[in-house]
């Protein structure tokens, strides 16, 4: 009795190169209006429906309320940053898509958190009222001093792209900015997961990634002593 072979299982890669090629063209200043339409149609469109499918059922976003809905929106709102993409920063298009719309999802999950928690608390609303009223002046004051602070540090971060630099360290200066343009929506909860960010954007291993980070490091020390310090104008 002979056996069957079994048929090796290939996987079906609906991100490929030809796929990141359509966006580089779509993105390019020269490409025209029919071009970007057919470039989106054929290739783009597709791969990224297919691609908000898969982050929904890998990080089991399911769970989340009307999420048909939401792939749709999830779906539309990546038509509207297609052109935004930026291939000097350093990242390649899959990388940059899967984890904007990872967090595009994450903060969903927090709105949604964020909305039964209100539900839940109704009925201390009052409580809450006075309370907010006795710190508000703290808070007032505890946010300006934070976006003082964002603002000298970002202004410290771009003097940095004046530096000259090697392929890794621009890699990882990039991708840290788009780290931080997206704190808001980052549920970053340990090193690991800001490693993990780090290696998909870059496409760096570990060690490369940390050496990097070890001479933002430096600098970072030096501008968080003149901070301390208040020797900001």
């Amino acid at each position: 009795m002979t056996q069957r072979k079994k048929k090796k299982r290939t996987k079906r890669m609906y991100f490929t190169q030809i796929h990141e090629d359509a966006i580089l063209k779509y993105c390019a200043p020269d490409t025209t209006y029919k071009e970007k339409c057919e470039l989106y149609e054929n290739l783009i469109q597709p791969a990224f429906n297919e691609m908000v499918d898969k982050i929904v059922f890998t990080y089991r976003f399911t769970t989340l309320p009307n999420i048909e809905e939401l792939r749709d929106d999830c779906k539309i709102w990546l038509t509207t940053i297609l052109a935004k993409y930026d291939p000097n920063r350093g990242s390649k298009a899959f990388s940059y898509f899967s984890v904007i719309t990872k967090n595009w999802f994450i903060h969903q999950v927090k709105k949604n958190s964020k909305r039964a928690k209100r539900e839940v608390d109704y009925n201390s609303a009052d409580a809450e009222l006075q309370k907010s009223r006795m710190t508000s002046e703290n808070t007032f004051l505890e946010d300006e001093i934070e976006k003082e602070f964002w603002e000298h540090l970002w202004i410290e971060i771009d003097s940095w792209e004046s530096i000259n630099m090697n392929e890794n360290e621009k890699k990882v200066y990039n991708a840290v900015k788009i780290l931080l343009n997206s704190k808001e929506e980052i549920d970053i909860f340990n090193k690991k997961a800001i490693y993990f960010y780090l290696r998909e954007i870059t496409d760096l291993n570990t060690k490369q990634i940390v050496s990097q980070l070890n001479k933002m490091r430096k600098k970072y020390k030096t501008f968080k002593h003149k901070w301390n310090n208040d020797k900001f104008d």
